[in-house]
């Protein structure tokens, strides 16, 4: 290499340094079809809370707490107290702690939002009165609308040459910047670099951006374009996740530079010393100030209350659990899943419960009767571990004649939405609708389609992983003996109708998709004679008179369907009749629980047709709430009602050997609830970053999700409809609280292998309690390995130094 090379290579490898830290600060966004809760906070668990709070404020304006009144309301209702500001107060990392009378004094100060480090296309706007931010949002928006289409559009734009090259194709015939004011734009593109890493290096170069200043300039202006970036970042994940690479949103980076340069190329004149006091302050070093170490302890002390009440719910005696129970009934991890198991067990005592994620182990790539689309169906931190279809070999006639018909349907409907047919339809056959649109409106059509034939692996599992993952799941569960004659595997689904974001109400473990697949193959898999025998082999013997069956809740209308018929068996009549009456009777509790919190609900019968309700913005409140994880034996919360703030998973220590399951709990489970928890908190806290906006005004793009009105940037996270009522909050924004019944050293060695993990705990990104004998809140995790003795009634920390454990 000459020394010309080398002086080039040097600011190259910079750029594409600071290119892929901006890159890894983007949390990904799934497309409607799959949505899934997402932390967006994600590749950021390696700072506190005060320093993120600080980044956030820099690059995208927004505060990572809620406003001060919120806190001083819970001080002045007692839902917080001076007690909870001092203990939070104690544990403030770093040495930038504020004494107690200047966080008190601080709820009665609020603050104002802050304002971001300018790009050159604001600093262009405030000089020429042409609002350059929103033209760039609108251009991009267009475009990648186009680009990033699943479907939903007539023409695509061909994709051979990669995004950077598309966008320039179009960039140089889009006059419009030309019309608003940027003369010239057009050419520039046309001579811009043929590349994107070489885009990026000569934009940087141009706005007089260095090493110290492009990564947190990078990170701006990749906040600026939203769900663009966030689907760009989506679209890595996929990629990394099959062992492969994606460069759409180092395309996204670079398009976004080009109209940086063009613009302060226009403007130097006017905006060059601003843009210079700019960059200097790009390139300084982003630290906590003392505004957001105060932030950071009232959000810690409200966290430190919701675990007093915890603690002293677990600390209180507990109802028995069924000895020898008739029916079985293992549903996810949900909160939703917990309010509807507590009335379950509340309704019938002969009903024991079993909390477990919601994919049951079974990690299928699925694809439905006469579809050719594969549905992951499992976490989507995990690779698919088989690929199942519906139906079986001798129902390939029917699944033929099934496609011809549904692909006539998928046409008929693109005939209907196409841009220029849409209007004959609706001339030509809109009277032969009234009917169908007055009994959908009113949501008198069907409740619900019969189910699809039963699912099975495509090519067939070999005995052995058959077997083997039978043992794995049950293991997991901590379900290895004393089964019931009937064991009830229900999955989790939310019947919803118009109603783009019906993805993100189904279940998380799944991707995004109703558990009705994996519950199904689960109980099929567990009815196998031949893998019964196999399990013997290992420790497991499950009774000739035990049935699983498969089951759905629905968590709009609390309603679960049974597929029975999968596994016909006369001699279960009785079992079955007895779990449907319980099922229902459990369903009404639910429902009378749930009209209480949910807006013009009239009962529980009203609560059965939201979902139905094609103007409903609120059909149910999913996961809004959560707020703790508990994994332990049951026997530590039955009888209590946690009011759907927790998720439950089945876990005793004692037949965990070598902790493999309890490995398996913090890395998988945890995190996607954290996940989850954060996603509402994000959407709670900084609604204008990481909400998905009004509903009322969404319209779907590309088929991958929304957009607020005709245009603009990708809406992604929670719609405020899903975390507000219109009055007040319905989730209070807590990160997550994780109680897991084990010895805080094998948690302790669990975390020491997983880094990733254990950055959630010690950033406080979760909170990390280890439960005792008798299921308290005793010891709690205080970073970097160590342990803090608590009161277990409170979760108030008693005299005992971590370093004398």
């Amino acid at each position: 290499m000459t020394n010309a090379d080398a002086l080039h290579a040097a600011p190259e490898a910079a750029m594409n340094t600071a290119t892929e830290a901006a890159i890894r600060a983007i949390p990904p966004l799934w497309p409607l079809a799959s949505s899934v809760a997402v932390n967006p906070y994600l590749g950021q668990a390696d700072q506190s809370l005060a320093e993120l709070s600080a980044r956030l404020k820099l690059v995208a304006g927004v505060r990572s707490t809620m406003p001060r009144r919120w806190f001083a309301e819970r001080l002045a209702d007692g839902r917080m107290t001076d007690a909870d500001l001092l203990a939070a107060q104690a544990r403030a990392p770093g040495t930038l702690v504020p004494d107690f009378a200047m966080v008190k004094l601080a709820t009665s100060i609020e603050t104002g939002d802050p304002a971001p480090l300018p790009t050159v296309a604001e600093l262009a706007a405030a000089a020429s009165g042409i609002d350059w931010p929103a033209i760039i949002e609108d251009r991009i928006g267009n475009w990648a609308s186009a680009w990033f289409d699943e479907g939903q559009a007539m023409w695509a734009i061909p994709r051979d040459h990669g995004a950077y090259a598309a966008w320039r194709l179009q960039a140089t015939h889009d006059l419009t910047p030309e019309i608003l004011g940027l003369a010239g734009f057009a050419r520039f593109v046309a001579a811009a670099p043929e590349t994107a890493p070489m885009a990026v290096e000569q934009a940087s170069a141009a706005l007089g951006c260095g090493d110290d200043a492009a990564p947190l300039y990078f990170h701006r202006l990749l906040v600026t374009l939203g769900g663009w970036a966030q689907f760009g970042r989506y679209q890595l994940w996929q990629a990394e996740l099959a062992q492969g690479n994606d460069v759409v949103l180092r395309d996204l980076l670079a398009i976004r530079l080009l109209w940086e340069q063009a613009l302060f190329a226009h403007y130097r004149p006017l905006i060059a010393d601003g843009w210079a006091a700019a960059v200097a302050r790009y390139a300084a070093p982003c630290a906590a100030g003392m505004d957001d170490a105060i932030d950071a302890i009232l959000q810690e002390a409200a966290e430190i209350a919701g675990q007093r009440n915890l603690a002293s719910m677990l600390a209180a005696p507990g109802a028995p659990v069924a000895a020898a129970p008739l029916v079985q009934a293992a549903f996810c991890i949900d909160v939703r899943s917990e309010r509807f198991r507590w009335a379950l067990e509340g309704v019938d005592a002969q009903v024991q419960t079993i909390g477990f994620a919601g994919f049951f182990g079974i990690g299928a790539s699925h694809r439905r009767f006469a579809s050719d689309v594969a549905e992951h169906r499992l976490p989507v931190l995990l690779n698919a571990g088989m690929t199942t279809r519906a139906g079986g070999d001798g129902e390939a006639v029917a699944d033929g004649e099934t496609r011809v018909a549904a692909r006539g349907v998928r046409a008929w409907g693109r005939f209907k939405l196409a841009a220029v047919s849409s209007f004959a339809f609706v001339e030509a056959a809109g009277p032969a609708y009234v009917v169908k649109l007055v009994r959908d409106a009113l949501g008198l059509e069907s409740a619900g389609a019969a189910p699809e034939p039963m699912p099975r692996p495509d090519p067939a599992l070999d005995f052995a992983t058959s077997a083997a993952s039978a043992e794995a799941v049950l293991r997991a569960m901590s379900l290895t003996h004393g089964f019931a004659p009937l064991v009830l595997i229900i999955g989790h689904g939310a019947g919803v109708t118009n109603n783009p974001h019906a993805s993100a109400l189904h279940c998380g473990a799944c991707g995004g998709y109703a558990g009705d697949v994996n519950a199904r193959l689960l109980a099929a898999l567990l009815n196998d004679a031949a893998v019964r025998a196999a399990l013997v082999g290992k420790g497991i013997t499950i009774p000739a008179a035990t049935l699983f069956v498969a089951g759905l809740h629905d968590t709009t209308a609390d309603i679960v369907t049974l597929f029975a018929g999968d596994h016909p068996a006369e001699g279960h009549a009785a079992a079955l009749a007895h779990a449907g009456q319980a099922l229902a009777a459990a369903g009404l509790v639910a429902r009378t629980e749930r009209a209480l919190a949910l807006p013009h609900a009239t009962g529980a019968g009203s609560i059965a047709q939201r979902g139905r309700d094609w103007a409903e913005i609120r059909p149910e409140w999913g996961l809004a709430g959560c707020n703790a994880f508990i994994a332990a034996p049951r026997r530590r919360t039955v009888g209590r009602s946690l009011s759907g703030r927790a998720f439950l998973h089945d876990y005793d220590w004692r037949a965990d050997a070598g902790f493999g399951v309890l490995e398996l709990i913090l890395t998988a489970p945890v995190v996607v609830a954290s996940w989850i928890s954060l996603q509402y908190y994000g959407s709670t806290v900084a609604p204008a970053l990481f909400g998905g906006g009004n509903k009322l005004i969404h319209n779907v793009v590309g088929g991958i999700g929304v957009v607020e009105g005709n245009g603009g940037t990708l809406r992604g996270g929670l719609p405020w409809q899903s975390v507000h009522d219109g009055v007040d909050f319905r989730h209070d924004p807590l990160r997550l609280t994780v109680c897991v019944e084990a010895p805080q050293e094998a948690i302790g060695e669990i975390l020491a292998r997983h880094p990733g993990v254990r950055a959630l705990f010690d950033n406080r990104w979760l909170h990390l309690f280890a439960l005792d004998a008798n299921g308290r809140m005793a010891w709690r995790y205080a970073g970097d390995l160590q342990w803090q003795s608590m009161d277990a009634a409170t979760a108030a920390p008693v005299a005992l130094a971590a370093a004398e454990l």
